[in-house]
């Protein structure tokens, strides 16, 4: 049974679109790309190569996919890009396009199904990439082992979230937390089944509470 691990760089405000660059990712206007630059330092960079040191391999929707295939391939000796380039790519797509870069296998239909196949094969840990469509399904059908999160310092106020709206309740475990120099939250969490409910009201409500709850059921 493989891993899989979501791993995603994301604002204060949960958005993760297009944290490289300008021209990233501009769907729906988005223009705020490349807003984790001026947050990356050495500890940032040593975790980030810390994911990549053991064996994976990449699972990426189709834009995501798309961005690493025009951008990796053509970056030399860089440390990342041999990895990238030299491990399985396995690409969820409903379109019919050809996917030429080397290494990848193409999950076409339902990528959940796929991916939840894909788990149970022998193989290296399955890593995510950005891939917020993709995320959304996989979070929902509860097929991701750990997230691995890096929370920058900025609120972006629109785009593509880790958990969207319409994401099922769910606990998580805190496993690690480490801020960088820059102000970067470095976290890893798993899933930790439902929300346990509880309150920290002591006696009975008072008849003003008693009052409120009658008049915000009417919509009050």
């Amino acid at each position: 049974m493989r891993k899989l691990i979501a791993a995603a760089f994301v604002s204060l405000d949960g958005v993760m679109q297009a944290p490289g660059g300008p021209e990233e990712d501009p769907t729906g206007g988005f223009d705020h790309g490349g807003w984790t630059f001026p947050y990356f330092d050495d500890a940032g960079g040593a975790a980030v190569m810390e994911m990549f040191a053991s064996p994976f391999d990449l699972l990426l929707g189709r834009r995501t996919y798309e961005i690493f295939a025009a951008y990796w391939p053509y970056q030399g000796d860089n440390p990342i890009a041999v990895a990238f380039n030299n491990t399985t790519k396995h690409v969820a797509t409903r379109s019919d396009r050809a996917f030429d870069w080397a290494h990848t296998n193409v999950l076409r239909g339902d990528a959940v199904a796929h991916v939840a196949e894909l788990k149970k094969t022998d193989g290296p840990t399955l890593l995510t990439q950005g891939s917020a469509n993709l995320l959304q399904g996989l979070n929902s059908a509860g097929l991701i082992d750990e997230y691995r999160v890096m929370i920058f310092p900025v609120v972006l106020g629109k785009g593509k979230r880790l958990f969207e709206t319409g994401a099922p309740p769910r606990g998580l475990k805190l496993e690690k937390a480490q801020p960088t120099p820059a102000g970067v939250v470095l976290t890893t969490y798993t899933p930790a089944g439902e929300i346990p409910a509880g309150s920290h009201v002591e006696g009975p409500p008072s008849e003003a509470e008693l009052a409120r709850r009658a008049r915000w059921a009417k919509g009050g």
